[in-house]
């Protein structure tokens, strides 16, 4: 039996990025264009109307920005799958848009492919960090040191981590996806995937991005 089509809303103030994406988004048969938004509140109002799979999501909009609309979103719809879509990769942008709830953060200037391959990520529930997004977010953690509030290597649920687990969150913290932490440590992508979840539930973090901002707050939690 066939699966239903992964279906999107795209987001983005420029009409013709969204045709663009509209454009090659539809030449994947598994993938359904559900409804396009130019702004943040009409982004809210289509999410809660379509319900779609994974929502693309520009920062920079008129009026009701990406930000906002992310966590009007999630507020409304907790299992929402949001994956921004931005030419911007400062850590002012990315660090507020993941802690308000957006599964992965990507560069517009990103290959066709990637972008692909990160919103199948993000249906799966994976989460995805573009590499120069996540070095951004590890070098100004670097130059602002680990803030006084933010967890540390004392946290409880850190000091519960196997050193394998360790391992592969400061993996997750550089942004890689399972397959790749599988090949950089020499197991299975089920290892990964089962050290993954027993790090989620350790720390009590919903999803892989946020364990990536934890070991990111970490430094070098290996």
């Amino acid at each position: 039996m066939t699966a239903p089509p992964v279906r999107l809303l795209v987001v983005d103030d420029h009409p013709v990025v969204r045709q663009g994406l509209r454009t090659f988004l539809e030449t994947r048969p598994d993938f359904e264009v559900v409804g396009e938004a130019g702004d943040g509140e009409t982004a809210v109002a289509e999410a809660a109307r379509l319900r779609p799979d994974v929502i693309l999501m520009d920062l920079v909009m008129p009026g009701v920005g990406g930000l906002e609309a992310i966590g009007r979103i999630r507020a409304a719809d907790p299992g929402a799958r949001i994956l921004v879509l931005t030419s911007f990769a400062s850590a002012d942008q990315v660090l507020p848009a993941l802690r308000q709830g957006a599964a992965g953060y990507l560069l517009k200037d990103a290959a066709p492919a990637e972008v692909e391959a990160a919103i199948r990520a993000v249906h799966r529930g994976d989460g995805l960090l573009d590499p120069a997004v996540t070095a951004t977010v590890l070098a100004e953690m670097a130059r602002r040191g680990i803030p006084s509030g933010s967890l540390t290597a004392a946290d409880p649920g850190f000091d519960s981590l196997t050193p394998r687990e360790r391992e592969v969150l400061g993996l997750l913290g550089r942004g890689l996806p399972n397959a790749a932490i599988a090949r950089e440590l020499f197991v299975a992508e089920k290892t990964v995937k089962t050290h993954v979840s027993s790090i989620l539930a350790k720390l009590r973090l919903s999803d892989r991005t946020q364990a990536a901002l934890y070991a990111a707050r970490l430094g070098h939690p290996h």
